[in-house]
């Protein structure tokens, strides 16, 4: 069974060919039964090359949208969820079966509610392409009779909420929520959702990341209660990256991970060194990563060389491949611009923010073969530029839903053998997400809460929310975004994460060894990546092994013997020595503050609050030497 949407004729608003029977309907239009139970045909149609179509106008449907359409017409549900990867086609899928809708007058008119202006505009020109006129600048009154519904934004529908709920009342009309988890943003939002498309004929919910890490219920979205009394998202249809990239609908992604030594001074006027990536308090770990960010340090402009190193390989077999980084604040962004001139002797196109004009410069880019764009918050299903396949991640953004989001702006697929390449700094919370692509989340209502454990899934939306507003950084800093002062950061290559493993051994930016990793080709199928990486890094430590021991100036093990150590092991790690330091505390008479003293006089380093896993481990093994000797 397929489904092909054409453009209308003069006289009907909507016509598409089926090359099988559609459900029986009655004369309004209503079905009157179940669709037939055809055989499923998605192991017969290839899964994402009929070849690359416009923006959501693919002229044959790939699996897994066949499949949700077949589920959709067996079941007639008046609210559909279906949760996609990024990339997978979701646009597709919900214009075809509007289509499908008008064309059998199940519904009279379409409404699609998108998160951002730009978004907004980019589905009415998908919805125009197959015959389906959406007006995106709708803002009150009566709509022209040449239009078929409207695209507008979550935050317009808060605004007037009224008004479009007179509207799916006067005409039975289809809801689509795109990226649904934005109506749970705020309160007002979801509210506004509620009241305003509670009277809607049908409503398809779609979203491609992992739902917020809040407990705030999502409108239109049912909760199931599992077997530990917990209630989570129950999707009506999923289909996940793991899926996808098995299907060859989208890209695999190669991380690219550099640490480094990094040297900042915080408040209180302390001098901190540490190494990106060693075991540190969460604090700690901010203030290196957000000195490794600084565009007047080493660090950005090194990973910055490496990744157009990267993007001109790319452009070997992609010639018109573009880089994205994606900047946390707009003088940071401007900063990193500046620099991809130097390094390249080109223009980096800059978006900041939802500015005037950031639509049509993305736009722009898209249809060009610059080499790289450098954003502030587009990011959040904001950026579509199938084009895209190297980035940076350069934000401090830590939230599991914003990573997936950035990471998905550089897998869309438009030819098999593309990979996509994303240079991370390495910070622990990063480099989890990154091996956990494949794994697909639900959104969770009813937390647990565990005394003493750090969940980075449970952390609130205020950094998602952060990202997406218009102003500046400075808006919603808090202390700690001026509690320090970055004096020095340099980068070292770290390691390569592909498909759930690590590899690697650490390298200097330009050497060969580096250069390795870099020069991968941009067109290789997913298990011919993981067999050169193999090999790169056989050759790697067998290089390493031939050199004297006094030129190993680097920690030269391979990635998988070097483990990010994570929050809750440092949390273990000072809990201990804190329990150590209160029976010496009782053994010797003295006070805690002053045992801490004295390790740190004796141990070196910074408080416990910023020391490395190295330096709590060598303090607890000081303390208990104390200890025994007072027996």
């Amino acid at each position: 069974m397929s489904y092909v949407a054409v453009p209308p004729s003069p006289n009907e608003p909507e016509t598409v060919t089926t090359a099988r029977p559609s459900p029986a309907t009655a004369l309004n239009g209503e079905p009157t039964g179940p669709a037939p139970a055809y055989a499923s045909s998605s192991h017969h149609l290839s899964p994402a090359f009929p070849g690359r179509a416009p923006w959501g106008t693919a002229s044959k449907l790939r699996a897994w949208q066949q499949g949700a359409m077949e589920k959709y017409l067996q079941e007639q549900p008046r609210d559909f969820l279906a949760v996609a990867t990024p990339g997978a086609g979701k646009t597709t899928f919900a214009l075809t079966l509007a289509s499908w809708l008008l064309h059998h007058h199940v519904v009279q008119q379409v409404t699609v509610v998108a998160p951002t202006e730009h978004l907004k505009k980019q589905w009415a020109e998908a919805a125009a392409r197959i015959g389906i006129k959406l007006d995106p600048e709708y803002s009150a009154g009566p709509l022209s009779k040449e239009y078929q519904g409207v695209a507008v934004t979550y935050a317009g529908v808060g605004v007037r909420p009224m008004l479009h709920r007179n509207r799916v009342e006067q005409r039975k009309t289809l809801v689509i929520l795109d990226e649904i988890h934005h109506a749970g943003d705020s309160k007002s939002w979801g509210e506004a959702c509620l009241e305003a498309f509670e009277p809607a004929t049908r409503r398809l919910a779609l979203t491609g990341t992992p739902f917020r890490s809040d407990t705030n219920p999502i409108p239109f979205v049912v909760y199931e209660e599992g077997n530990d009394g917990i209630r989570r998202s129950a999707a009506d249809y999923t289909y996940g990256y793991g899926s996808a990239l098995g299907d060859g609908v989208v890209r695999p992604v190669i991380f690219l991970s550099y640490s480094g030594n990094m040297r900042w001074r915080t408040k209180a006027g302390d001098e901190i060194a540490a190494r990106l990536g060693e075991p540190m308090t969460k604090d700690a770990v901010s203030q290196a990563w957000r000195t490794a960010l600084d565009p007047r340090g080493e660090w950005m402009p090194n990973v910055l060389k490496a990744a157009d190193r990267r993007l001109s390989e790319v452009r070997k077999a992609i010639p018109d491949a573009g880089g994205l980084v994606i900047a946390s604040d707009q003088d940071s962004a401007r900063a990193y611009a500046k620099l991809i001139r130097e390094i390249t002797g080109t223009k980096a196109t800059l978006v900041l923010s939802d500015d005037a004009g950031a639509s049509k410069r993305i736009d722009d880019f898209s249809g060009s073969d610059e080499r790289w764009m450098v954003a502030v918050r587009m990011v959040s299903e904001g950026v579509d530029v199938p084009r895209l396949a190297v980035g940076v991640y350069a934000t401090t953004i830590s939230t599991p839903l914003f990573f997936a989001q950035a990471v998905g702006r550089f897998v869309r697929s438009r030819r098999r053998g593309e990979t996509a390449s994303v240079f991370l700094p390495t910070v622990p919370d990063l480099l989890g997400f990154a091996n956990e692509m494949e794994v697909e989340r639900d959104h969770v209502l009813d937390r647990p809460k565990k005394h003493g454990e750090e969940d980075p899934y449970a952390e609130s939306e205020q950094e998602m929310d952060e990202a997406n507003k218009q102003q500046d950084e400075e808006d919603g800093a808090t202390g700690e975004q001026f509690s320090f002062e970055a004096l020095e950061s340099e980068a070292v290559f770290d390691r390569v994460l592909y498909d759930g493993a690590e590899f690697g051994m650490q390298a200097h930016p330009g050497s060969e060894e580096e250069q390795d990793y870099l020069g991968i080709p941009g067109l290789l199928e997913p298990d011919q990546v993981q067999l050169l990486l193999q090999k790169r890094q056989a050759r790697q430590i067998a290089h390493s092994k031939k050199k004297p021991a006094e030129e190993a100036d680097l920690l030269e093990l391979p990635a998988e013997r070097r483990p990010v150590v994570s929050h809750k092991e440092m949390l273990e790690l000072r809990k201990q020595l804190n329990t150590m330091v209160g029976a010496y505390s009782h053994q010797s008479g003295k006070p805690h503050g002053v045992i801490h003293t004295e390790l740190r006089r004796t141990c070196g380093g910074p408080p416990s609050a910023e020391a490395t896993a190295g330096q709590l481990r060598q303090r607890v093994a000081k303390v208990q030497e104390w200890a025994t000797r007072m027996r």
